[in-house]
Formats: C-alpha cells, structure tokens, sequence
C-alpha cells in the first residue's frame, strides 16, 4: 500500500514535468515567431527588405548584406525598438564599397601683398615639393603657406594640366583668386590698368590648356583723374569728345546720353574714376553740353570744377550772351565758368609765329618755327631726346623775339602731349595749341586733355584731334592664334627645316627659317602649339619616333635661343604614324620628312561648380553618387 502510494505521487510529479515542458515549448514557440514577426513588419515598413530575419528561442538573428553601413546600422536600431536589443544578434554583410566615388579634387591658389595659399584636396598621387618649387619659379620665390590634403584616389587625366596651367597663370598675377578643379579653373584677379587687363586677358586665353575650360574675371581699380576733365567739341567734322570723365556708371550713362542729344554719332569710351570735385558733375556736363549744342559749335572743356565754353567764330554776341548767362545761372554750386567768344581775325595783322613738331610713323621727330632764346632751344632739344629716341630727334627751330610770356610753357607742354601719339603734330600759336595724329591706345586722348587742362588750365584754348587705330594697338593688332597658325604655314609651304642625315641637328639653311617663324610667333604672343616631329618609314619603328621627337625638341630650342615664349609649346614624336605622301617612292619619304605646327585648339566644356563651391562640401558629398560621377565623366 505504502509502495503504491509512492509510485502515484511520482506519476503525478512526472506528468506535470511533461506538462510544463510542453507549455514551455509552446510559449517559447510563440516569443519566437512574435518576435520574428514583429522585427520583420517594421523592417519591411522602413524599406529594409534585404534584411533576413530568424529566430532561437529568445535570440533573434539578422542577417543579409546591407548596401551601406550605415544601413546596417539603422537596422540593428530598429530590431532594438521591437525586441530587447541585447536579444538581437547582427550578422549582417555589407556591400563592397569599392566603387565609392573618389572625392572631388580642387584647390584655391590666393595670392596677394602677403604671399600666396594653397587651400584645397590634392590626389596623394601629386608631387607636392615639385609644386611648391614651381610655385616658386612662377613668382620668384614667393613665400608659400600650404593648406593642402591629399587623398589617396586615382586622378582625372585633366589634373595635372588644369594645376600646371594654373600655376603658370599666377605667375602673370601679382593679386589673384585661382580656383582649380579637374577640367575648369576659375581666375579672379585684379591688375593696375586698363591695358593690363586687355593684355593679361588675352594670354590667359591664349594658354589655356584644350582640355581644361577657363572662366576669367579680371578686373582693374578705377584711376584717380587729376584734373578730373571732360572735353566736347562741336566743329565741321560733327560732334565728339576728346575726353570724358565721369564718377559713376549712371554718370557716365547721363553724360553720353547728352551727348548723344547734341549730335555725337560714334561710340565713346567714358573713363570712370575717382577724383571727382563734385557729386553733381554728370549734372554740370549735362548743361555745358546742351549749351555747346545751343550755340551751334565751339567747345567746352570741364577740369575740375572749372568750365570753359568757347564757342565757335561767328556766332551772334546775342545769342552767345543769353546762352552763357543761362549756363551760368543753372550750374551748380561750386563750378565756375569761363566764356569766350572769339573775335574776328584781322587780316590786317603780321603773320602769326608759331612753333610745330612733328612725329612720323618711323618714328622721326621734326621740331620747326620759333623759340624765345637759345636756352629754350637746347631746353627743348633735351626734353625731347629724352621723350624720344636721341638719333630721332631733328632741330630746326630759330629764336624769335616778342613770343608770348607762356610761350615756352606751351612748347613743352605740345612735346609731351605729342609723346602720347604714335604719329602726328602739335602746333603751338599765340592763340592756342594744337594736338592731331594718331594712337594705338584708345584713352591718349583723355590723357592728353588731362595734361593739357592741368599745365595750360582748364580756360586755355587747345584742340585735340587724335584717332585710335586698332592697327598700332599693341594688343588689338595682336594675331589670332589662326592666324599665326597660318602665317606658320605659309612660311613653311615653299621653304623647309630640314635635318642632317639620321639626327636631330637643322642643317646650315635651317636658320633663316626659323628667324621667319620666331619672328611670328613673338608677334602672336603666348600661344598654346605643338610641334610634331615626322619620319619616313625607313628603319625601326621606334628609333624613327625617338628621332622624330629629338627633332622637334631641337625646334623648340632653337625658338627659345631666339628669345621666343615656349611655356605653352609642347614638342611632340610622331615617328612615322601619320604620312602623309607615299613612303614606296624617294619623293614621298621627303615630303613625310617634316616639322609641323599646330595650334592647340580649347575645346567648350559644360559649366559646373567651381572648387570653392565643392570645398564648402564634405568629401562624401563632393564625391556624389556614382551616377554623377559617371555623368561628369561622360560631360
């Protein structure tokens, strides 16, 4: 009885253990697949599809490859929010991520009074010491602060180009912003004149390498005007100005714009500088001008805040008067005015004296006609070997008595003016002076009105006729690099440089030649050219392109022993690859026998941002996706 007592309590213990296990099993059962679930919902409502999910007992398991790690990441955070996250075990993959795109390489070169800065991303690939030293080249040794990075990533094949052609270019650039990016750099600089600008514009055109897109903004500071001066002449030939000035844009605007109405036909340079004597100039030359238009013609000359009206012989004492006294009335405060009306010649009267010098195109220098006394005479024989060539300079002029007191003051004055031409005379009478001839810089004029109005003052009485030629500029009559291309061409059509049998050395006609070509190209300036060395097809392939490259490598060096700029000439071996006549006969391997050169033409590139724009942004972002990168690639 007692044994079986014991073997129904064990029954009923081992029962409840079977029990209770199974109801475990049925709970952790169900943990599990509320788990999986769960973590499955919520990772397929946040886009996570990729992700695997399983369970074992109360671990909960991800798995699957993630495209980023920072997808990775996000998943294992969400799992964290459905299930303890200390349950979650991560066994996820991550995609390669060798096709990153590589960062965006770019570097902003500033340069000023205190040196220059390199600020940027390089490749690691870049020879930083060999772009300092050329750096240093560029800008006899400037000092140098270099703020670079450097990543380790494969570069475009337009690098070295774009940071080569910019460092060449900082070295025309004593003040400059040069952002530089694989296939743009950006210049913004600033020079000291007008001049400067057109010239530093045009070699930095000319240049530019043909894989790299250039964008230019140079920009020069508005000149300080003494005297400030505007000058307007109404005569037999029409309306112009020998000088204009003005303060402002608008300024200038208004004053053309009056000009316009009192008759001006051609289109004028106004110079806007600083110097003004009066914020109501524009005003001031809008009445002298329409006045001047009222008479009929005349001139009337602003020098600072001096007006002188002189209008032409003639004109009615009435109508010259109410005119004169209006302009008087309406000006404003702090001009003053000066008018003259001239009186009628007497016939009656000796010949006039007068003093004339006259510069020719060659360059000779004629001074005829009167002088006070024979130091003024060795006076002016100085001023003007000095203004001009020594040898030029021809004296015939003979001392006069009874000249006027400023006689001498004119005469030298009409010396200097004339040295602002490049052709042309100055003629000096009691009544007056005179300045005509020709220039090839398009503000003589104003500049010779300038000095007129501050040495004679602003009421004297001078004319000034002198025309701009674009043919003496030294910039606008510079070639197009097309033309110096075909110039190039015509030289070599009916003469040759030719070779010493098997080497790299012109023969003894040679030279002539290469004098007609430098000559060209120091007329052309800095060009981007290559000369490209050819053979017949006789003998190795390779020795015939070393050969071919020695060659234009000796053409080169004979240009630079003539003094011509080569930085932007590159030497090229094309051995025998491009014939262009039949190398089976003797006539045909002499004419594949040859030197060529070629301008290297800019080919248009999309615009894009520049380095600035992509240094304000994180490497990654600078990368973009690997679309872009494709997209730019393919741009």
């Amino acid at each position: 009885m007692r044994l079986s007592s014991v073997f129904t309590i064990a029954g009923l213990f081992a029962g409840a253990a079977v029990l209770a296990v199974v109801a475990a099993g049925f709970a952790v059962s169900a943990i599990e697949d509320g788990s999986r679930h769960a973590v499955r919902d919520r990772l397929d409502a946040e886009g996570m599809v990729w992700a695997e999910v399983d369970t074992n007992g109360l671990q909960l398991f991800l798995a699957g490859t993630a495209p980023s790690e920072a997808s990775r990441f996000k998943a294992l955070s969400v799992a964290g929010t459905v299930v303890d996250a200390a349950r979650v075990i991560d066994q996820m993959l991550v995609e390669d991520a060798a096709d990153i795109a590589p960062p965006r390489f770019a570097i902003e070169i500033l340069r000023n009074d205190h040196g220059i800065s390199l600020i940027g991303l390089i490749p690691s690939a870049t020879d930083r010491d060999q772009l300092l030293d050329d750096i240093a080249e560029a800008t006899d040794g400037e000092k140098v602060a270099d703020l670079l990075d450097a990543a380790d990533y494969p570069h475009p094949e337009t690098w070295p180009d774009a940071l080569d052609y910019a460092v060449r270019s900082l070295g025309k650039l004593s003040r400059a912003k040069i952002s530089v990016s694989a296939d743009r750099v950006e210049i913004t600089a600033m020079v000291d004149s007008a001049e400067a600008q057109r010239r530093i514009e045009g070699e930095l055109a000319r240049t530019a390498p043909d894989d790299v897109r250039l964008a230019v903004a140079i920009s020069a500071p508005r000149p300080v005007l003494t005297p400030f001066t505007l000058r307007f002449v109404i005569d037999d030939t029409g309306a112009r100005f020998d000088a204009c000035s003005a303060d402002t844009d608008e300024a200038r605007d208004r004053i053309l714009r009056a000009a316009g109405q009192a008759g001006l036909q051609e289109r004028t340079d106004c110079v806007v500088g600083m110097g003004v004597p009066s914020p109501h100039w524009a005003r001031a030359a809008e009445l002298s001008i329409a006045a001047l238009a009222q008479l009929g013609g005349g001139s009337v000359t602003l020098s600072d805040a001096d007006i002188a009206l002189r209008a032409a012989e003639g004109t009615e004492q009435g109508l010259f008067d109410d005119i004169a006294g209006q302009l008087e009335a309406d000006l404003p405060e702090v001009f003053a005015l000066t008018a003259t009306l001239p009186e009628p010649p007497d016939t009656e009267q000796p010949v006039t004296p007068e003093f004339i010098a006259t510069l020719s195109p060659e360059g000779q220098v004629l001074i005829r006609g009167r002088v006070g006394s024979e130091t003024v005479r060795e006076t002016v024989r100085s001023f003007a070997k000095a203004r001009f060539s020594s040898d030029a300079v021809h004296l015939t002029a003979r001392v006069a008595d009874g000249l006027p007191r400023d006689w001498s003051l004119r005469v030298l004055t009409g010396l200097e003016a004339l040295s602002h031409l490049s052709n042309g005379a100055v003629t000096v009478t009691p009544e007056g002076l005179s300045v005509a001839g020709n220039t090839g810089r398009k503000s003589a004029s104003t500049e010779i009105a300038q000095f007129l109005s501050e040495k004679l003052g602003g009421s004297e009485t001078y004319e000034i006729d002198v025309t701009y030629k674009e043919a003496l500029d030294p910039v606008a009559a510079m070639p197009t690099p097309d033309e110096c291309e075909a110039r190039i061409a015509e030289v070599q059509a009916s003469r040759k440089i030719n070779f010493e049998p098997g080497s790299a050395t012109i023969d003894g006609q040679g030279a002539a030649i290469m004098d007609d070509i430098a000559e060209i190209l120091k007329q052309c300036g800095e060009i981007r050219m290559e000369i490209g060395g050819h053979t017949d097809s006789q003998g190795r392939e390779e020795m015939n392109q070393q050969l071919s490259l020695e060659r234009a490598r000796a053409v080169l060096n004979e240009l630079r022993l003539r003094r011509v700029l080569t930085s932007a000439i590159d030497a090229v071996g094309y051995g025998e690859s491009q014939p262009i006549a039949d190398n089976g006969t003797e006539e045909g391997r002499e004419t594949n026998r040859r030197i060529e050169f070629r301008l290297i033409r800019p080919e248009p590139l999309p615009d894009e941002q520049t380095a600035l724009e992509s240094l304000e942004k994180p490497v990654e972002e600078v990368g973009g996706t690997e679309q872009e990168t494709q997209d730019q690639g393919t741009e």
